[in-house]
């Protein structure tokens, strides 16, 4: 199975994008520049927004898609977007009542922007720790939407999930939630993908650090979590790697023989 990966997936904090190294590590160039050379595609999977993404030394690198938001928005290698699942209409009646009330900071993300109904303390905290940044404030206008972030503490993420029928919630940071239509998440996006593309889910890979890759490496033919990553994340894995900061990529990708 290992000789006919085709595709491989990487989340990008804490797996391409060192927080320490404020840059993706050079054996993680390297290594992205060998798969592409061995005929390997790869493509970024990521809870971030493209506006936040291209504001990362990740963006400078090629790959051939992009899946963000959490696999809600796929995009292909020139970062068109083609295809999107948005937050169900019902479900988004709840949600925009939270994001009007203003006791809660959401963030609001449609296929084309980011905007916040209030910042507080929690927020730049928060972004500054995920080299984020803090979107401008908006109102909801009725368009679709395809992820919600939301900064609260642990108990109100559990108040969110048990609020939400048609949701699912997953933690990126100790007070940063993603918030996704359920049957969505990063494993959707990459099935979505690869049946664009012809592959078969066995002839995957993919590489996470986070809560919110966790379907991610379940889905994949090899799951792979790296050394930073949370002992739930590298419970469900194949195989565990180095850190992010200790050239856990090119290592995974030298053992399993890509490169």
């Amino acid at each position: 199975m290992i000789n006919s990966i085709k595709a491989v997936f990487f989340d990008v904090d804490g797996t391409l994008f060192s927080h320490e190294l404020n840059a993706v590590p050079e054996s993680t160039k390297r290594s992205l520049l060998a798969l592409h050379r061995n005929g390997i595609k790869t493509v970024v999977v990521t809870g971030r927004a493209m506006q936040e993404y291209e504001k990362l030394p990740v963006s400078e690198l090629v790959f051939d898609g992009y899946l963000t938001l959490n696999g809600q928005l796929l995009m292909d290698k020139h970062r068109k977007l083609y295809a999107g699942t948005p937050i169900n209409k019902g479900e988004m009646e709840v949600l925009s009542g939270i994001f009007r009330a203003k006791k809660i900071p959401f963030v609001l993300i449609n296929d084309h922007d980011r905007y916040i109904n209030y910042v507080n303390d929690t927020v730049i905290k928060t972004q500054e720790e995920t080299k984020g940044t803090v979107p401008h404030l908006g109102q909801y206008l009725g368009e679709e939407i395809y992820q919600i972030l939301a900064f609260v503490p642990p108990k109100d993420k559990q108040l969110l999930d048990d609020l939400l029928d048609e949701c699912s919630i997953t933690s990126w940071n100790d007070t940063g939630i993603d918030i996704i239509p359920k049957g969505g998440g990063k494993a959707a996006g990459i099935q979505k993908y690869i049946e664009e593309q012809g592959f078969k889910q066995e002839e995957t890979m993919a590489f996470g650090d986070g809560e919110n890759d966790i379907s991610m490496l379940e889905f994949a033919g090899i799951g792979v979590a790296m050394g930073n990553a949370g002992d739930e994340v590298k419970a469900i894995a194949d195989y565990v790697t180095d850190s992010v900061d200790d050239d856990g990529i090119e290592k995974a990708l030298v053992h399993f023989g890509l490169i």
